[in-house]
């Protein structure tokens, strides 16, 4: 009997999940437990593995289609085994026989051409050396069962290319084309990019700027360093007690906390930070429920283990929902000022630049002072520039006199 594989659940708020990437094919073998497929919801990107050795006999859920989970994506199952789906859901199975009679029969007819906007079957091998040497699949007829691209095609294709360019090499070029990469825009760049589109196409954001002179937070850091590594074995970074004096600011300014939903304001009761992560394959934003609770060497802890989490890929759809307000640091870039843009419904989200060295008059002193870029992105439709100033006023006092964040 073929076996059923399914969109996996990635968390208990998930909805539909979308195939990425199929990694085999109609026809391929595959191992138990080899993956098979690449599939997505919102941020969460894992590979599916093969329940059971066998033939991949049918895939049901094309590249890019979003389906809710426990969806049927394909099947497994022995070679000479054709599968199909009933209106209930059912299988029905025809003989190994009716199987090898049709493919006799495919093999002794013409191959039918491709309709207008009908998808691209291809085999994986295929695929990827159509991509390497960038070839147009919307030119290449398919040999294969039912027109499906094979490496033999894409390797003809690539023989008459190359005879192509012998033919005009001895030719005048009328004008120089650029050659360009394709590169298919999915999985988390894709979810990325539609939020991001619609944070800029929904809200009415504007941001500002300031500094803050963190030279006694630097020698705070200093001093407290060994004291802290020899009692709790940790560090605690910039970002950290930038982290914390958000949270205190937080709460002194709560419509900062809060979002616009169907034309209400929602002020939040409690703080769920989110701390922006930069990943090969995206951002993610992992979220520090209730931060208010926390206090600075737990807020540190808990920031270390999502950033780990996120970086491993280990992240649940939980840890990245919620946050009332969100921090991107780009400094460790080198970057000073820049523009954040707003994680919806969030009404607020701080950017933090490269801190810089430069002389400074402290009353008639000249001194060097370390000097830290902060950039306010909020929602205009929520607040003025006022009380958003006043919240970054809030952190700047934190920040300069960071012993307050102790007491």
């Amino acid at each position: 009997m073929a076996v059923e594989v399914v969109m996996p659940k990635l968390g208990m708020a998930m909805k539909e999940g979308t195939v990425s990437l199929w990694n085999k094919g109609v026809g391929d073998t595959v191992e138990k437990g080899e993956p098979i497929a690449s599939v997505n919801s919102e941020k969460i990107e894992i590979d599916v593995e093969s329940p059971a050795e066998g033939t991949v006999l049918k895939i049901t859920v094309p590249e890019g289609e979003g389906v809710p989970p426990g969806t049927v994506i394909c099947f497994i199952g022995n070679p000479g085994e054709e599968v199909a789906v009933g209106q209930a859901g059912e299988l029905v199975q025809k003989p190994a026989l009716e199987k090898e009679a049709a493919s006799n029969k495919l093999t002794e007819s013409v191959i039918p051409a491709r309709k207008a906007g009908e998808r691209v079957k291809i085999s994986p091998i295929a695929k990827k050396m159509a991509e390497a040497a960038n070839l147009d699949l919307e030119n290449i007829q398919g040999t294969g069962p039912g027109g499906r691209i094979t490496k033999e095609d894409v390797q003809e294709a690539l023989q008459k290319l190359s005879e192509q360019k012998k033919e005009k090499s001895h030719e005048k070029p009328l004008q120089l084309k650029e050659e360009t990469q394709v590169v298919p825009v999915s999985g988390i760049r894709k979810v990325i990019a539609g939020r991001m589109y619609e944070s800029l196409q929904k809200t009415a954001q504007l941001t500002i700027n300031m500094k803050i002179d963190v030279t006694d937070l630097i020698a705070l850091q200093k001093q407290t360093a060994e004291t802290i590594k020899n009692r709790f074995d940790q560090k605690i970074t910039l970002t950290d007690y930038i982290a914390r004096a958000v949270v205190l600011s937080l709460q002194q300014h709560q419509l900062m906390n809060s979002a616009l939903i169907d034309d209400k304001i929602h002020l939040f009761k409690r703080i769920h930070l989110g701390m922006a992560v930069a990943l090969e394959r995206g951002l993610v934003v992992p979220v520090i429920r209730n931060a208010d609770d926390c206090r600075l060497i737990e807020l540190s802890q808990t920031i270390k283990e999502l950033a780990q989490k996120a970086r491993q890929g280990q992240l649940s759809n939980e840890d990245m929902q919620g946050s009332t307000f969100t921090i991107s640091n780009l400094g460790a870039y080198g970057v000073e000022h820049f523009t954040p843009v707003l994680n919806p419904p969030e009404t607020g989200i701080l950017g933090v630049g490269a801190v810089y060295d430069t002389p400074s008059f402290v009353g008639d002193q000249l001194e060097r002072r370390s000097i830290l870029p902060l950039s306010l992105t909020f929602d205009h439709r929520v607040l003025d520039g006022a009380p958003a100033a006043a919240f970054l006023q809030t952190v700047k006092q934190y920040l300069e006199e960071p012993i307050t964040m102790l007491i």
